[in-house]
């Protein structure tokens, strides 16, 4: 056992060496956009195209307010999902093995890129710091597949202008169940009866706070909280939630009214899109 234990390690070491020289000699593609002119998005969620029930990730620019769908497969939709749920499966799949071997090669998903649109179909690109290279690698990939990762990393998500133009009037609707949403920092799900009685929490409509993280987390806010209001307008739901956050002011920050310990608080958040430390750990029910 112990000897094939040695085998397994070594083998791993050599995989890990391999790949290491493999992206110290990838040639670098080039952007379609200069990553200077893209704009920075938020990863809302994964809804559904009415027309065609297939998924697509919802992006919120929070300049334009606008929600963005981007068409995504089924597997990779589940993948996001599985982040922004934060849930942790039994075995590494794809995208945790992605970022599992970039940790292990101390290298750094700076940024994903999604910057051409050619023929239907969407391009993207991951932003790599690789130890002893000067300059990033970026790396030909899906957008679906950046994005799943990004989820994980916290790695930055810029989109090209045009991208967003082409996408804002797209329709898009909601999950029927096991809706989850992030926006300013703030991930949200429905509250359950057996919820509200596990956490105290009032008989009043609202949103519960699963994950948090940036200005938000830093003003205090906490999962197990539960959302009462975004400018006085109550969210029924996630979707609601990113919907009332959409049309907050980009000039004036979103007031949030939130249930914590027994007593009504509120914060002001700014509505941009949050930095992320990607070295800070989750925060899950």
């Amino acid at each position: 056992m112990q000897a094939r234990v040695r085998r397994y390690s070594a083998f791993l070491v050599l995989l890990l060496a391999g790949l290491f020289v493999s992206l110290q000699g990838v040639q670098a593609r080039e952007p379609a956009v200069d990553p200077d002119e893209m704009v920075a998005v938020e990863l809302a969620t994964v809804g559904m195209n009415p027309a065609t029930r297939t998924p697509v990730v919802l992006l919120r620019e929070p300049v334009s307010g606008d929600i963005v769908p981007i068409a995504i497969g089924v597997a990779e939709a589940r993948a996001i999902l599985l982040a922004l749920h934060e849930s942790a499966p039994p075995r590494p799949q794809t995208h945790d093995l992605m970022r599992d071997l970039l940790d292990a090669l101390d290298a750094r998903l700076s940024r994903i890129l999604i910057d051409d649109l050619r023929d239907g179909t969407y391009h993207g690109a991951l932003e790599l710091a690789i130890p002893e290279r000067e300059e990033s690698l970026l790396v030909d990939s899906r957008p679906s597949d950046a994005l799943a990762l990004a989820a994980r990393t916290g790695a930055t998500i810029l989109v090209a202008p045009r991208i967003l133009i082409s996408a804002r009037d797209l329709e898009y609707e909601g999950l029927d169940q096991d809706q989850v949403v992030t926006a300013v920092g703030i991930t949200v799900v429905e509250v359950t009866d057996e919820l509200r009685d596990a956490l105290g929490l009032p008989d009043e409509e609202g949103v519960l706070v699963s994950g948090v993280r940036g200005e938000a987390a830093d003003q205090g806010l906490a999962a197990g909280d539960l959302i009462l209001s975004v400018d006085d307008a109550v969210p029924e739901s996630p979707m609601d939630f990113l919907d009332l956050i959409r049309r907050s002011s980009e000039d004036e920050p979103a007031i949030i009214r939130y249930w914590q310990d027994g007593e009504e608080r509120s914060m002001e958040l700014d509505t941009g899109v949050p930095e992320v430390d990607p070295d800070a750990p989750g925060i899950q029910l």
